[in-house]
């Protein structure tokens, strides 16, 4: 997957962009606070995922502008194709998306048509910091090669939702009858069943491509292991009976959990507070690892989600860079170049001398928004 072209002009303070890509190295290079990041994230954002930054609609338009604007075109494995999607200031809610020129309800209904992995500074900290990143990671990564599984994650959240307010009314009131909650444990159940079996099986992969390139990155000398833990099961190896046994036992789980859950008033096991275990020579880096190992693992497991894309998908995902390089000592920085050359790359970074090793490709200079 290629990007040709990126438009943008609204955009928090970027001003007339338009420009063409190199199909491999582009560089977008400045001194910080000129609009590096704000680029990556409009280009993230017409995948139909949500900002990495967390940035609210009506924070993407510029302080002194009434419109929003972005657009690219690309060439995934079939056709080139075009996003094109808007906001204005006086109706943040209504933004027009356009895919090829049809029109759509809304942006997360790009998922799935162009793919790319984003990796920013904070994403080093994968493995050492919360649960909470660990699950938004494994699952935006299933969502990539399986745009229906971010169906079956709305629609646990929300009966999760409706479950935990029940707990909370049986909290206040003092009660102990927990038969209410059994309309929300059957559906809770299922959903929370499939949920487990394709984490399961996306951990199983992310495993086996994180263990070859973390072999690369140490030159042999540790071991790199990922492992999906389950609040519900034990076991999950070979287990792909979502509605019924798995359903089942996780049904049994909940009920089970109904007495704790009534006196702290919301679900304490599931697929919400799951997690994945990332270990280093039998260690958990969490807890026993280096910032070395830490960084090593993490930049192992973002590359080998694209590795991922590409075989369930056939093509490569577009990297996304986000002054990543200059957080990593010349051996990581190295092993990440060296990785990604399969890869349409899209990079920001403050100087362009830092990527001393590029053969080839394209470096744009930003300045106050602008591209100069």
């Amino acid at each position: 997957m290629i990007i040709k072209s990126i438009s943008a002009d609204g955009y928090k303070n970027l001003e007339n962009i338009n420009i063409s890509l190199d199909p491999k190295m582009n560089i977008v290079c400045g001194e910080n606070a000129q609009g590096k990041t704000n680029l990556i994230e409009a280009v993230w954002l017409c995948s139909g995922c949500r900002s990495f930054r967390g940035t609210r609609d009506r924070d993407l338009i510029g302080f002194d502008k009434e419109k929003a604007k972005v657009g690219i075109t690309f060439k995934d494995e079939v056709r080139d194709q075009e996003i094109e999607f808007s906001v204005k200031r006086n109706n943040v809610k209504d933004k027009l998306v356009t895919l090829n020129g049809v029109k759509l309800p809304l942006i997360s209904k790009l998922f799935g048509n162009f793919r790319c992995v984003v990796f920013t500074p904070e994403d080093l900290n994968l493995t050492k910091g919360s649960p909470d990143n660990r699950r938004s990671f494994i699952d935006l990564s299933i969502s990539q090669v399986k745009p229906s599984y971010i169906n079956a994650l709305n629609k646990y959240e929300n009966i999760l939702s409706q479950r935990n307010a029940a707990l909370k009314n049986i909290f206040r009131s003092d009660s102990h009858d927990s038969s209410f909650l059994d309309v929300w444990n059957s559906q809770l159940a299922e959903t929370g069943a499939y949920i487990s079996v394709l984490r399961y099986a996306f951990c199983k992969m992310l495993n086996h491509h994180s263990k070859i390139l973390y072999d690369s990155v140490t030159e042999g000398n540790e071991n790199l292991d990922i492992k999906y833990f389950s609040t519900v099961y034990e076991n999950l190896e070979g287990e792909e009976d979502f509605k019924g046994k798995l359903a089942k036992i996780y049904l049994e789980k909940l009920e089970d959990s109904a007495d704790t859950d009534m006196k702290t008033g919301f679900t304490n096991v599931g697929v919400h507070r799951d997690d994945v275990g990332v270990y280093v020579n039998g260690l958990l880096v969490r807890d026993f690892g280096s910032q070395g190992q830490a960084r090593s693992a993490a930049l192992s497991m973002k590359i080998a989600h694209a590795e991922i894309i590409k075989k369930e998908c056939g093509d490569y995902p577009v990297m996304l860079l986000d002054d990543v390089l200059s957080e990593l000592d010349p051996v990581r920085k190295r092993f990440i170049l060296n990785n990604i050359e399969g890869m349409q790359v899209l990079m920001t970074c403050c100087d362009s001398r830092s990527v001393t090793e590029m053969a080839s490709g394209k470096i744009f200079e930003m300045k106050k928004g602008r591209i100069v």
